[in-house]
């Protein structure tokens, strides 16, 4: 169970390596196109802004290397802003994202009654079956800060559903292409079971 955490210059990457740890998982800090493209399965952290995030990954010739690994079939997950990267597109700025689900982020609309941005604690309801979801409990709680939600352009490729003024996209899968929206690092017993499931996939 290795997972190759992406070091690029954004992301919480001692709090995510050390909940890694802790379900059990060899975890290596990869920051080389190549070492990405030798890895077993990647997790692909971040926060801050979706611009400043992509120009990140391109400017250290990431961006092809995480295509070609998503390409090979293995396993790819995408946290926070992360997995907002997973798609083509974002409100937030006018950089492209990875495009490996089709799809873009929208800003959450304070016309809902809702204060921008989400933070804190929210439910997750699982759309089906899968292993990334596996054994979770009914009334999983994770930990959210975001101002933009995932619009993926075909539903089947909605994992998971949050309510937070609107239902939005919490988490994401398009066949070895997977996403969350929240911080399994910070989501205590429920963030370990994704992140283990992620390990043993």
């Amino acid at each position: 169970m290795t997972v190759s955490l992406l070091s690029y210059g954004l992301g919480n990457l001692g709090s995510v390596a050390n909940m890694l740890k802790r379900v059990g998982a060899e975890v290596r800090i990869v920051s080389s196109p190549d070492e990405v493209r030798e890895s077993e399965r990647v997790l692909l952290p971040g926060i801050g802004a979706f611009d400043t995030g992509m120009r990140m990954l391109d400017e250290q010739e990431l961006t092809p290397a995480l295509k070609e690994f998503a390409e090979s079939g293995r396993p790819l997950l995408g946290i926070c802003l992360g997995m907002q990267f997973l798609l083509d597109s974002s409100e937030e700025g006018g950089a492209r994202g990875l495009g490996l689900i089709s799809g873009r982020s929208l800003r959450f609309s304070e016309d809902t009654g809702v204060r921008v941005p989400h933070m804190g604690w929210n439910l997750v309801r699982p759309t089906r079956q899968d292993p990334l979801v596996a054994d979770l409990p009914d009334e999983s709680r994770f930990y959210f800060v975001h101002s933009y939600r995932v619009v993926p352009d075909d539903d089947a490729h909605v994992l998971g559903v949050t309510d937070y003024g609107v239902p939005f996209a919490s988490m994401i899968r398009s066949g070895n292409v997977m996403g969350a929206q929240f911080h399994p690092e910070k989501s205590h017993d429920f963030g370990k079971r994704i992140l283990r499931n992620f390990a043993e996939l």
